[in-house]
């Protein structure tokens, strides 16, 4: 059973500890209106609960790739070598938000949200969406929902941002975001330490280093987006901290739906730009 947001009490969504529902601030942590006008219970139940991210990105990711190719159906038997089979056509991905030195001085800037969930082929998507499902988790697990979002986000538009001033006129794909996770559970480990924490660090370490290598071994791989992701995302998880040290607060769930929206935003600009 809720708690009534109206009368009675509510637990403070920064600390966690009981305080009265109408409190214009926590008595034990000093947070400012912890109601939130009635929305802090909604608040905790998305970000708090067992509500997962993961799947959303994922079916977000695999939903835009059968757009892409719907978009131009010509283009997908075109022969474009292995790496590039089911390919969507560049002209569904540039509609769609995909990002680049191009589209970011067309003053195009959304685009580097919007790229983090468009792919150029079958074996690229089908890639990311693995290590997604691999990593994301483990990343809620040690960090939380909201917090694994925003390291999700901010990993993604980082690489985008050092792939764009590296030059590379087009780039897109979850992979930055998903090396901004490996760098996330890099911290994580190499910050815990002890038997489990340095598990994790060689683990994770040994799948980046792998990753890295891989990328410069295939042809058409954006390593300075996996660059920028892997650096995004571990400073990123250096800020925001992990659950054992400092639990989710309200200004991670407020800045998570903050992106939610951002990312929302995006895609309608896309429509319109």
């Amino acid at each position: 059973m809720s708690p009534d947001n109206s009368i009675g009490s509510i637990l403070c969504p920064n600390c966690g500890k009981l305080i009265s529902a109408s409190a214009e601030s926590c008595v034990h942590c000093g947070a400012k209106n912890p109601n939130l006008w009635g929305l802090a219970g909604h608040l905790r139940n998305l970000f708090g609960g067992q509500t997962s991210f993961i799947p959303i990105i994922a079916a977000t990711c695999i939903g835009l790739y059968v757009i892409s190719l719907l978009l131009d159906p010509k283009a997908i038997m075109q022969p474009r070598g292995f790496m590039g089979l089911l390919a969507p056509s560049g002209r569904s991905l540039y509609n769609l938000g995909m990002t680049g030195d191009i589209s970011l001085n067309n003053g195009r800037w959304w685009t580097l949200i919007t790229a983090i969930y468009l792919h150029g082929g079958l074996l690229h998507i089908a890639f990311n969406v693995l290590w997604i499902r691999q990593l994301g988790p483990h990343v809620e697990e040690f960090y939380g929902v909201s917090r694994s979002f925003l390291i999700f986000t901010i990993a993604g538009v980082a690489g985008f941002i050092l792939s764009s001033y590296a030059g590379n006129q087009f780039t897109l794909g979850a992979s930055g975001s998903i090396f901004g996770l490996l760098g996330a559970l890099v911290h994580y480990g190499r910050k815990r330490g002890g038997a489990f924490g340095t598990a994790i660090y060689k683990q994770t370490g040994q799948w980046a280093i792998v990753l890295f290598i891989f990328g410069f071994l295939f042809p058409n791989i954006d390593n300075f987006a996996h660059a920028g992701g892997f650096i995004g995302g571990y400073l990123a998880a250096t800020v925001l901290g992990f659950t054992e040290i400092k639990r989710e607060t309200r200004q991670h769930q407020m800045l998570a739906l903050a992106a939610i929206g951002i990312t929302v935003v995006s895609f309608l600009l896309n429509l319109i730009g």
